[in-house]
């Protein structure tokens, strides 16, 4: 039998850096994760990258697994370049108008996933269980009973369903979700250029969806997401390389010269989910099991690293009683306000760049011109991106 304070079910990237958070704070955590451990990456680029911001960089760095993220493989970003191909609006801004030293990285969600279980492995608190699937999960009054497949039974204070998008534990508690198909489908791939990225995130906003071209370690090398719809992105997935590789330098506008592209291409359904009801009993939801968004601004890991920062940061403090209800309501409360904020803010974007109406041309255009031009707005649209 394990016991622990804390089960998180889920060994994604949030899930596990709650997991080195709370033990940190002197709380034991036991993760069941269904995937096999995550092994050192190797040198060809993973297909899933974040957009780290400098808030969930000062998270790592305060877990003391940045420096093993940055002696593997990450970018820092310098410059954005944010334009709508369909008007003639862009906005363009850098760290030195901030004053700091850059404005995010650009990171593989493997390499973070490795730094992370390298240094909960550390942790005589932690109790990593990886290829390991859970049959039931009941609950009473003050604890959590979780039985895995091979019987063995795990009990603890609190369970935090931490098992992405379509999660088994949300939808075994029964709790409603808001949902919305934006019918796009995003395709991911790495992609050389023969202009360097300059430390340069750039993103294009198509009559069909946006493009966003990420740097990479290697100073030719792009991480792409290419949101766009379903009949697009199938035909995306049908051209030869060759074909591919002028459609993304055309979308790109040319912008970093002839492309040619490194990897598989992968491609997948994006849709909004918003659970409605996020704490049933000693059961609570974070990062994507509670909240999936569009990844056109590549908010969605920081998101989720914003509810990992605050749940730390609730269940450390010194209570009575350890995960009382009021503590997770405050959670549930305050991470559903800022949830549904980005989501909105999300699906306004989306609706403004969608489609060539001569209208929303002319918005897009007069709009991105003034904040490129205001100073004052410019920051406010910097800091949002940096995560403050």
């Amino acid at each position: 039998m394990k016991q622990a304070q804390v089960c998180v079910v889920g060994g994604g990237c949030v899930g596990l850096t709650l997991a080195l958070g709370l033990v940190k704070a002197n709380i034991s955590v036991v993760v069941i994760d269904a995937a096999a451990k995550q092994a050192l990456p190797g040198d060809d680029y993973g297909l899933r990258v974040s957009a780290l911001s400098l808030a969930s960089q000062a998270l790592f760095e305060s877990l003391n697994v940045w420096p093993e993220i940055m002696a593997q493989r990450a970018c820092a970003y310098t410059h954005m370049d944010v334009r709508d191909q369909d008007s003639f609006g862009k906005i363009a801004f850098n760290s030195d108008e901030l004053d700091l030293p850059q404005l995010g990285h650009i990171v593989e969600n493997d390499i973070i996933r490795y730094a992370l279980i390298n240094e909960l492995e550390k942790h005589s608190q932690a109790t990593l269980m990886f290829e390991t699937r859970y049959q039931q999960i009941h609950q009473s009054e003050n604890d959590v009973f979780i039985t895995l497949e091979s019987g063995e039974p795990v009990i603890a204070k609190l369970l935090v369903a931490a098992d992405g998008a379509n999660s088994s534990v949300r939808k075994q508690f029964n709790l409603p979700i808001t949902f919305k198909d934006y019918d796009h489908n995003a395709i991911v791939a790495t992609v050389k250029t023969a202009e360097p990225h300059n430390n340069t995130a750039r993103q294009v906003f198509l009559p069909t969806g946006p493009l966003a071209f990420l740097p990479l370690a290697d100073k030719h090398t792009h991480s792409i997401v290419w949101s766009t719809s379903p009949e697009h992105c199938q035909s995306l997935l049908a051209m030869d390389d060759a074909d591919f590789n002028k459609a993304v330098m055309a979308a790109l506008d040319g912008q970093c010269g002839l492309c040619e592209i490194q990897s598989q291409r992968a491609a997948f359904p994006l849709k909004m989910r918003y659970a409605q009801q996020w704490v049933a009993g000693k059961v609570v939801l974070i990062g994507d099991a509670a909240h999936t968004i569009h990844p056109l601004a590549g908010l969605g890991m920081n998101l989720g690293l914003k509810d990992v920062s605050y749940l730390i940061e609730l269940l450390s403090e010194q209570h009575i009683e350890f995960a009382s209800d009021r503590t997770l309501r405050d959670y549930e409360r305050t991470r559903k306000l800022d949830a549904q904020k980005h989501i909105a803010m999300m699906q306004g974007l989306k609706e403004l760049f969608a489609g060539t109406h001569p209208v929303k041309k002319l918005i897009r255009g007069v709009g991105l011109s003034m904040v490129d031009n205001l100073g004052p707005i410019k920051q406010l649209f910097a800091k949002q991106a940096l995560g403050k």
